[in-house]
């Protein structure tokens, strides 16, 4: 897999649109039910921003839930039938690819910039988590959750790498396999290391029946953040 792989992530998720909206809003998967939803809550409560911007927000659940806690939040993605939808919901979208983000073209600014399971490529995050800091306020904070390596990995070498989702285990019928690019542990702190980011607290949500790791959670601030701090 190389780059063209970039792009069929991207066309994978406009054919999966309707059938994610499913998932979420029918509850169809167990691990957000019972762990990373509130994984993703959690970790922004306890920054009390005043306000959010969920980059790859999906059908917008996210922005609702924090809408409902007096956070001034809003939503971009790539999708523009998840914004569609988002909409519809209610709450504040509007639609942005990662290249808009990384070449400036969106002017929003936050608190909090949350990326929840929404980090999927290989030179596309990398590209966009060097860009990011131009949408963050002073002070403010990057909380990213993805999936745990451990959990992912699978019977594959645990080395990073193209992977590909065929949604076996889903409730729901997705139409199109979707690439996305697998990082170890040591590769995503690397990365945010490389890109600027100091992660300050990193949290590994546990399912509580079967006692492994559901996700990840990195919450990061910008070097030079902490000492600037009195």
């Amino acid at each position: 897999m190389h780059e063209s792989d970039e792009a069929q992530l991207l066309h994978s998720w406009h054919r999966n649109a309707a059938a994610w909206t499913q998932v979420v809003r029918d509850a169809l998967l167990e691990s957000r039910r019972l762990v990373t939803d509130q994984a993703i809550i959690d970790a922004v409560l306890e920054s009390r921003p005043a306000s959010v911007l969920d980059i790859g927000c999906g059908e917008g659940w996210l922005v609702r839930a924090l809408a409902a806690r007096g956070i001034r939040a809003m939503g971009v993605d790539a999708v523009p039938a998840l914004i569609e939808r988002a909409c519809e919901a209610g709450g504040q979208f509007a639609v942005a690819r990662y290249e808009d983000i990384i070449a400036g073209k969106l002017k929003q600014r936050a608190e909090a910039l949350v990326c929840n399971f929404s980090l999927l490529g290989k030179a596309s995050v990398e590209q966009l988590l060097a860009a990011l800091p131009s949408l963050l306020e002073a002070n403010g904070r990057l909380m990213v959750q993805t999936v745990h390596p451990l959990a992912a990995c699978g019977e594959q070498p645990y080395a990073d790498g193209w992977r590909l989702e065929n949604w076996k285990g889903f409730d729901a019928t997705f139409p199109a396999p979707a690439p996305w690019y697998f990082r170890t542990l040591a590769s995503w702190m690397a990365l945010f290391t490389a890109t600027g980011w100091y992660v300050r607290e990193l949290r590994e949500p546990v399912h509580p029946q079967t006692g492994r790791p559901a996700s990840v959670v990195f919450i990061a601030e910008r070097h030079g953040v902490l000492e600037g701090r009195t």
